[in-house]
């Protein structure tokens, strides 16, 4: 594959720009200089550099991003910024036209913290979404009032919500604190937690009261933090597959 295609396919402008680059001395392949846009690589596997920040060649893009409060999973946010601003500009613009770049496995509240996976790879994206897959996702909640075990008790039974009379029940819930919980939840209606903590008479608190910390069996890292991303390694993947 020739580098300005790799470069092309990897985000960074069109073949054009890309053939810039490589031709003013801006791109290494495993630490040398290449100024000769079509010289050829095997792709995959592959290490280089742009403008001394170092890449690794992805087919796909698997990514995991600690959300944090205050941002709007929308590439056309209305009140916050958008998640896509804490990416690098080459996630964004990966493939190029109107589907460039990676997207939100779901969505997360601009209030809500906590694990989001990104991906350009439709057919993950929804495998992961479709409540047909049910792939458990992991929140922390903190509850405005002290929580009870007969809220815990209907949650895991099953509460009806407002917009569809088949109750919606968590796959597992636990008290962690006075006024905190851990509910595992397979499908991703809008709003869901808010609103099934609402349905058996308590509130989400409006500040901090809501973190997904796990998707599958992948746990949020802990040296992650808020506003950071990573790729998702084979592992990772197998983690959420689980």
């Amino acid at each position: 594959m020739q580098l300005q295609d790799i470069l092309f396919s990897q985000g960074f402008g069109t073949r054009r720009v890309c053939a810039g680059l490589v031709q003013q001395g801006f791109v290494a392949v495993t630490g040398v200089p290449c100024m000769e846009p079509a010289m050829e690589f095997i792709a995959q596997g592959l290490q280089f550099t742009v403008q001394g920040v170092d890449w690794a060649y992805h087919e796909k893009a698997y990514l995991m991003l600690h959300k944090p409060a205050g941002y709007e999973c929308s590439q056309k946010p209305s009140t916050y910024p958008s998640i896509y601003t804490l990416l690098p500009p080459p996630i964004r613009q990966r493939g190029g036209g109107a589907a460039a770049g990676v997207q939100a496995v779901g969505r997360l509240d601009q209030d809500t913290t906590g694990l989001l996976l990104l991906s350009d790879d439709g057919k993950f994206i929804h495998r992961m979404s479709s409540p047909k897959h049910h792939v458990p996702k992991v929140y922390e909640v903190t509850a405005k009032h002290p929580v009870t075990a007969q809220q815990v008790e209907k949650l895991l039974a099953g509460v009806v919500l407002d917009d569809d009379p088949k109750p919606v029940r968590a796959a597992a819930c636990a008290q962690t604190g006075e006024s905190q919980l851990s509910l595992t939840l397979t499908e991703g209606k809008y709003h869901q937690v808010k609103r099934m903590i609402a349905a058996v008479g308590n509130r989400v608190e409006d500040v901090g009261g809501l973190h997904r910390s796990r998707i599958g069996s992948l746990d949020l890292p802990a040296d992650l933090l808020p506003g950071q991303w990573r790729w998702l390694t084979a592992e990772d993947l197998a983690r959420i597959s689980a």
